[in-house]
């Protein structure tokens, strides 16, 4: 282990593995980075990777309806279609609030399911891993939180959103820029944000404080984090990425850690 990553050994956890990938290489390591961990929410970004790829293939649109009435794919993968966190009642109109929503996911994966003919994990699988060589990930159980995976795999993952082979770039620069600007809503764990900036399925940074990245972080840092304890974070400034996984749920142990963390990461890339 580097010394980057050296900090990980204080942490509460029974078990952590982490990776900095910079300019698509791997440049330092902590941990089993073969060990199997359960992704939470993290699972959205490999999910809405998937959606692009079908979008490129033109299996389904972006502008296309899906969800309640007058919401779109976009409006899906942004949080924005006004879908309940968990079940598919509406709690907004389209477009109108952030409404973070696992439920979204699982609409959009029906949706490729229907379109593709080809269940969601089995698109997911064939669309994103199997490229990228990513062996030891699955999605088991919901599009928005079922996933499991390792630090070897998320890196190469990490490589993708780094420099996309999948999607085409203007695709992936659209899916990285804030979708429905102005948008107020939540991050679980750190309370709302005026605006709440996110992308097609990634949360973009931007000026939000607190949050689960470095105040180091540039405001076109996109990624996520899981309550499984789980974060992947992709810096375009610093042509950097960083994922940790432990076997910890998030918490208050988590929030002034993972920024501690975060910000000697970028400190350490920017030097």
């Amino acid at each position: 282990m580097g010394v980057m990553l050296k900090q990980l050994d204080s942490w509460p956890v029974g078990a952590v593995s982490a990776a900095v990938v910079s300019d698509g290489q791997v440049i330092e390591t902590s941990g089993d980075t073969d060990q199997v961990f359960a992704l939470a929410s993290v699972t959205k970004l490999l999910a809405a990777h998937a959606v692009l790829v079908a979008i490129e293939e033109g299996a389904i649109e972006l502008d296309q309806p899906a969800g309640p009435p007058g919401a779109t794919v976009r409006h899906l993968l942004a949080h924005a279609s006004g879908l309940d966190f968990g079940s598919l009642e509406t709690v907004a109109g389209p477009g109108e609030q952030r409404v973070y929503s696992s439920a979204g996911f699982e609409v959009l994966a029906e949706l490729i399911g229907t379109e593709a003919d080809i269940v969601f994990d089995e698109y997911l699988a064939q669309a994103v891993c199997e490229p990228l060589g990513m062996t030891s990930t699955a999605l088991q159980g919901s599009a928005g939180h079922g996933a499991h995976s390792t630090v070897a795999d998320l890196a190469a993952f990490a490589g993708e959103l780094l420099a996309p082979a999948l999607v085409s770039t203007e695709l992936f620069a659209e899916a990285t820029s804030v979708q429905f600007p102005g948008l107020d809503g939540f991050v679980p764990g750190y309370g709302k944000h005026r605006p709440c900036d996110w992308g097609l399925g990634y949360e973009i940074r931007s000026h939000k404080n607190p949050h689960w990245t470095g105040s180091r972080n540039s405001p076109g840092t996109f990624g996520h984090f899981g309550q499984s304890g789980t974060f992947l974070w992709v810096d375009p400034a610093l042509s950097a990425a960083c994922v940790v996984l432990t076997d910890r749920p998030f918490g208050a142990w988590a929030k002034p850690l993972w920024s501690e963390f975060n910000d000697s990461i970028v400190e350490a890339l920017s030097r």
